[in-house]
């Protein structure tokens, strides 16, 4: 199969290695942005500046700059994926209208809201934006409780592939299966993009609770009370209660909330130790989608009428409205209630 991944962060960077390492003999491309680092990746065959100490396959090509290079490969491939941010999809769909083949995006998040005066004051899921720029494609996600860092190393892990389009589905199992990474279908694209959303906001509580040394137990409260929160959200939606149970809900959102690799829990241990907001993201030199989708998830949610307590914290918190101690209190201190409300 060919496969193009445009975009050459650590997560696309991780699955173009992982795809050209496939015993099926894919031939894969991966582009960059920039043609400068694309040009540093291709001589010295390792990602330094987004996944450094993983080297390139031989088998892996790297190519970027210019759109109309990128244009110009695309009719070749057998499939597209897209790896960039929520935040650079919308353009990056543009490009591909009217493509062919079946297209599969890695981002995670919901996008900002758009102009004030839009027909909602919110912003889109990653299908949504699709829906808006590129109706024709035939599309879908590659989501899933994973680290970019493991799956280049060829670690095992779990991947769910969601579309509505069996063909779309299909392909996504197609060019990722393999011995080392196993590929799932499912057919709810919407509760699969809400549960690699939500995730991300959630894990910024978790991390906040374990900087502030509350306890295995407030730890697994979090958790749990946020899979509520995530499944909420994702029925008003009209996603299935059992996608939530799966890979992309309860899988992605133990691996976020736990993992010393995640990068918005790591946002949260540093808001706990009293760092603020901008010194917390600089920190990390990479992209934190719960710090840029915490605020579009609750506004998501109160156009839907949904209670979300705990990414409305998260929201005070990062809005600095709320002091960690008090996100904290705040919660704690909320009336009490049955346990499936």
């Amino acid at each position: 199969m060919k496969i193009i991944v445009i975009g050459a962060g650590a997560w696309g960077t991780a699955l173009a290695v992982s795809a050209a390492r496939n015993p099926a003999g894919h031939q894969v491309v991966l582009w960059a942005r920039d043609g400068a680092q694309a040009q540093a990746m291709a001589e010295q065959r390792e990602n330094a500046r987004y996944l450094p100490g993983i080297p390139l396959p031989r088998e892996l090509q790297v190519r970027g700059g210019e759109v109309a290079g990128l244009l110009q490969a695309v009719p070749q491939a057998e499939l597209l994926i897209v790896a960039t941010p929520v935040a650079g999809l919308r353009d990056t769909l543009r490009l591909l209208r009217g493509v062919p083949v079946p297209v599969g995006w890695l981002c995670k998040g919901f996008e900002p809201a758009q102009d004030p005066g839009a027909a909602h004051p919110f912003g889109l899921m990653p299908h949504e934006i699709q829906r808006q720029v590129a109706p024709e494609l035939r599309a879908g996600a590659l989501s899933g409780p994973s680290f970019a860092q493991e799956v280049a190393r060829g670690q095992p892990t779990a991947l769910v592939a969601a579309s509505r389009h069996a063909d779309v589905r299909d392909a996504l199992v197609a060019g990722f299966h393999g011995p080392t990474l196993r590929v799932y279908a499912n057919d709810d694209l919407i509760g699969v993009e809400v549960g690699g959303a939500v995730k991300n906001v959630l894990a910024i509580a978790t991390g906040l609770a374990d900087g502030l040394n509350l306890g295995l137990n407030a730890r697994a409260a979090l958790i749990t009370r946020g899979l509520t929160e995530m499944a909420r959200l994702g029925l008003a939606l009209g996603a299935r209660a059992d996608t939530f149970m799966g890979l992309s809900g309860l899988g992605d959102l133990v691996l976020t909330a736990t993992g010393d690799l995640s990068r918005n829990r790591r946002v949260g241990l540093l808001l706990a130790e009293g760092k603020t907001l901008e010194e917390a993201v600089r920190s990390l030199g990479h992209v934190a989608e719960g710090v840029y989708s915490a605020r579009t998830v609750w506004q998501r949610a109160q156009h839907l009428g949904v209670e979300m307590p705990i990414t409305e914290s998260v929201v005070a918190l990062l809005d600095g409205r709320l002091k960690p101690v008090e996100a904290v209190a705040a919660l704690m201190g909320r009336d009490p209630k049955g346990e499936l409300l």
